[in-house]
């Protein structure tokens, strides 16, 4: 998947269907995009920042996990495992699937850890639902006051915060390593 591609296959999906979830995701795909040219995985954080909730679609929410229904969605269209990982893995899921019962699931898909994946939880978590940069501290606010208690992103919050902080943390100092604006754009 490529550039434009990778935006029309997260609009066929979302932009109808959940104009919100478009506007996120157009949100963090856009300040990938502003620093893509600094780090040789470039592309794959841009294509992973446009299709990383592609998973949220109707027609592809066969498990109502969407960190495991994009991935798979993707691993059928035949694009790349590490893509799959990092849809599959972003922004501590594995937290998430843990609080489903579906770690084993999720187990499908390796997770990275590095640099791309960073960035991409970065970009995830501090860019609104609405796609305006935030800082994490409002993200999570945002989450917490989006989400019924009992649900599953509310009981895996806590368990997944040193996670997702950590990995802000390392993008951040990144970001700034080489002299980029972490709010960018």
């Amino acid at each position: 998947m490529h550039g434009d591609s990778d935006r029309d296959l997260a609009r066929l999906y979302l932009e109808r269907a959940l104009p919100r979830r478009w506007r996120h995701v157009q949100g963090v795909a856009r300040r990938a995009e502003a620093v893509a040219g600094h780090l040789d995985d470039g592309e794959l954080l841009v294509t992973a920042a446009w299709l990383h909730d592609i998973g949220y679609a109707p027609e592809l929410a066969e498990t109502g996990f969407h960190p495991l229904d994009g991935a798979r969605a993707l691993r059928e269209l035949g694009v790349g495992a590490r893509l799959w990982g990092l849809v599959a893995h972003h922004s501590a899921a594995v937290h998430e699937a843990q609080a489903l019962g579906m770690a084993d699931e999720l187990d499908e898909f390796a997770d990275e850890r590095g640099l791309v994946r960073d960035l991409l939880w970065f970009f995830d978590m501090t860019t609104s639902p609405d796609g305006g940069p935030v800082t994490f501290a409002q993200r999570m606010a945002d989450i917490r006051d989006r989400y019924p208690p009992g649900h599953y992103v509310i009981r895996s919050l806590g368990p997944s915060l040193h996670d997702r902080r950590a990995a802000v943390e390392r993008a951040g100092r990144w970001l700034h390593a080489v002299g980029l604006d972490p709010r960018c754009p």
